[in-house]
């Protein structure tokens, strides 16, 4: 069998990764270019959101269209993340990264300057496939450039990165829309990414290190295909959602997992031939923590993508808030993510998943607490009394994103560190895009039957916590299990040592 069919979580990966690792002095800047440029891809989800009126007047479009700004970022976002990631493994992942860097910064611009609502969701549909050819080199690089302690730190700023970005679109899209008024205000919400791109590419050039080369170079076309399809049968009635994509194309869901099916299929067949799989399904079921990891944040970004959605429709529409203040009324949240996740980062080889189980608690008194205070108190008073509680939400989240990215990839080999970062990253995608439409759908369904504001953002923050309430129900599980085999290693070490399955888990 060859290299490429050795499972990737076969006995002492660490060791291996680690073997003629020398730290690139020039690491922690190399970091920060990649921090920036993710920071641009995962904030333009989010900022868009505020200036969708605006966009829908000055250019004409009807609510499809102008949903079709966010929704199709989102989709082709989603799309890339995987192949891009082999790719980056099997070529160059500094190569692929300011590639891709390059064109978001170009396709940004063309959004800027769209004459219209169709040349603005085709700009955007390509501004979304560059954010996701770029996104999975993020994960990649840190897993190439640091090891040890020092991944857990860089893992905990792209934590952080992650959680604020989200929280902070609402905030940054309604700053931006206060300073450049006017009927073509919105398009520095896209020109805004220009100079920082440009700047981050120059930088990049000159920091980010090359991939070693692997002979590794194939990519598998035909996965590619089923995992594109499936990948858009799922998202296609969700980022239709407005217009009764969930109950008209239901079908697709069904459709969707069957080609998902034919393509895990496909990946068990190449590895078993010594073949070199697109997403090899072995990081599922031998890389210590990858699959709790990928579902716990695939059910967190259910309810947390969703939630900015929601607070920015009632506070617009049913405070009458601007998008500046809306913003701000969020930005504790966002706050309080900032501050944990890069403490996180250093305590997760401390404590490990307990910290995702911390975090997701806190989240959700967070959360569950902002909700029965605006049930409560007046509307005029209450979202600024929430912002203390809210703060405490936003601290959970630094203690979920970041520890739980470091524990899902922390053991994958850095061979395969694109494709493995590149399926996390598109759980995440799919969960934030049915949070995304289930959350704000819920949130209009309340408003139909006759219910107040009040009522439809409670009931869609309601939602939110079932979505968090599984994630840490998963992680707790995860937790657990592994205090079980820590206190099973050490009354009898040699007989867990040769049982399989704890080989696996630890």
């Amino acid at each position: 069998m060859t290299a490429s069919a050795s499972p990737p979580g076969d006995s002492g990966p660490a060791d291996r990764q680690d073997a003629g690792y020398e730290p690139d002095p020039r690491r922690w800047r190399a970091l920060w270019v990649t921090l920036v440029a993710g920071f641009m891809t995962l904030l333009d989800v989010t900022i868009v959101a505020v200036a969708l009126p605006t966009i829908q007047r000055d250019l004409h479009a009807s609510p499809a269209q102008v949903q079709w700004v966010v929704s199709g970022y989102a989709l082709t976002f989603a799309l890339a993340l995987v192949t891009a990631g082999r790719l980056g493994d099997a070529l160059d992942r500094r190569l692929i990264f300011l590639l891709a860097l390059s064109g978001f910064v170009l396709f940004s611009a063309a959004c800027g300057a769209a004459p219209d609502i169709t040349l603005l969701v085709v700009a955007r549909l390509a501004q979304g496939l560059a954010a996701g050819f770029m996104a999975p080199q993020n994960s990649a690089l840190i897993q190439q450039m640091f090891r040890g302690a020092e991944r857990g730190r860089a893992f905990g700023f792209f934590g952080s990165i992650v959680g604020i970005s989200s929280a902070a679109g609402p905030l940054t899209g309604g700053a931006i829309l206060a300073l450049a008024s006017g009927p073509d205000g919105w398009r520095w919400i896209f020109y805004v990414n220009v100079p920082i791109g440009v700047l981050a590419v120059l930088l990049g050039r000159r920091l980010l290190p090359r991939t070693p080369a692997t002979g590794r170079g194939q990519v598998d076309v035909p996965g590619v295909l089923l995992l594109g399809v499936g990948v858009l049968a799922l998202m296609w009635p969700l980022v239709q959602a407005d217009s009764g994509g969930i109950t008209d194309l239901w079908w697709l869901f069904l459709a969707g997992a069957a080609v998902l099916g034919l393509f895990v299929v496909r990946q068990r067949r190449l590895v078993a031939r010594g073949g070199v799989p697109l997403l090899d399904p072995r990081l599922f079921t031998t890389v210590r923590g990858y699959a709790v990891g990928a579902g716990v944040g695939t059910l967190y970004f259910i309810g947390f993508s969703g939630v900015w959605l929601v607070f920015a429709l009632f506070y617009q529409h049913g405070l009458g808030f601007s998008p500046l203040r809306s913003g701000l009324a969020v930005t504790p949240f966002a706050l309080g993510t900032a501050c944990a996740a890069v403490v996180a980062g250093r305590m997760v080889e401390r404590f490990g998943r307990l910290l995702t189980v911390g975090g997701l608690a806190g989240v959700i008194i967070g959360l569950g607490g902002t909700a029965l205070l605006l049930w409560l108190l007046p509307l005029d008073t209450a979202p600024w009394v929430a912002a203390p509680v809210l703060f405490i939400g936003g601290v959970g989240g630094g203690f979920v994103v970041s520890p739980n990215i470091t524990m899902t990839l922390r053991d994958v080999p850095v061979r395969m560190a694109g494709a493995a970062g590149g399926a996390l990253q598109t759980g995440q995608r799919l969960g934030a895009a049915v949070g995304t439409a289930a959350l704000p759908g819920l949130f209009y369904l309340m408003l139909s039957r006759g219910e107040d504001y009040r009522s439809a953002v409670v009931t869609a923050l309601v939602a939110a916590l079932i979505g968090m309430a599984a994630s840490l129900a998963l992680a707790t599980f995860d937790w657990r299990r592994d205090r079980r085999a820590r206190t099973a290693h050490r009354r009898c070490p040699d007989e867990v040592a040769n049982d399989p399955v704890h080989s696996r888990q630890t």
